[in-house]
């Protein structure tokens, strides 16, 4: 199923796209979003970020064109660093925002055993971006893994890669299990992605912590 064809137009919540640029901010300073957004083609939003609402203006189309101009800025390697760094970021930002909807603070869900913490985890924030925004996103797992699949993906919406590149989606990921599993870093990477030429942008997920 590839749902990124060129016709219709989707998006994030404004929120979302907020997010997104103050965790950058964060990652590279005011001066650095300046810049990435001027190569963007997106000055209207420098000094100007999206409201703080749910109200679906964030378009696919500009969250992609800023994740290519971090990686024409910096190179492939080092463009891939800051938005893992901003994905981080992002999860932040995220939680503070969301938390109080997503219900995984409180003591009940902190006592779960570790798989049922990310099966659950994973679970909610998957539904989360399914009910707030146009990102399509669906899970799959076996004993050893969570496959992580955005059918509909913003993050690499109508580019072409030689490499997966939602470097953003894998450093908010990484981020989400560090908070579920009280510290525990896992090994999270994108092993198919659309604009490598895949069906969805696939991210695999190790059950097993590294630490």
């Amino acid at each position: 199923m590839n749902g990124q064809d060129s016709s219709p137009t989707y998006y994030y919540p404004n929120k979302i796209g907020r997010i997104v640029l103050l965790a950058m901010q964060e990652i590279m300073g005011r001066n650095g979003v300046n810049a990435v957004l001027n190569l963007s083609k997106m000055r209207h939003l420098i000094g100007n970020y999206p409201p703080n609402n749910l109200d679906r203006q964030f378009s696919f189309n500009d969250v992609s064109a800023i994740q290519k101009a971090l990686d024409d800025m910096y190179g492939p390697r080092g463009g891939r660093g800051l938005a893992l760094r901003a994905g981080r970021a992002c999860f932040k930002y995220g939680l503070k925002e969301f938390g109080p909807v997503l219900g995984i603070a409180d003591l009940t869900f902190r006592l779960l055993p570790l798989n049922m913490k990310l099966k659950v985890g994973s679970e909610v924030f998957a539904d989360t971006f399914n009910k707030y925004s146009d990102q399509v996103v669906r899970l799959s797992e076996d004993d050893e893994k969570i496959l992580w699949h955005i059918d509909r993906c913003p993050i690499c919406w109508e580019r072409k890669a030689e490499a997966p590149c939602c470097n953003l989606a894998v450093g908010i990921i990484q981020e989400a299990l560090y908070w579920v599993s009280g510290g525990k870093t896992f090994s999270v990477q994108e092993i198919e992605c659309v604009a490598t030429g895949g069906e969805a942008c696939t991210i695999l997920i190790d059950k097993k912590p590294l630490d």
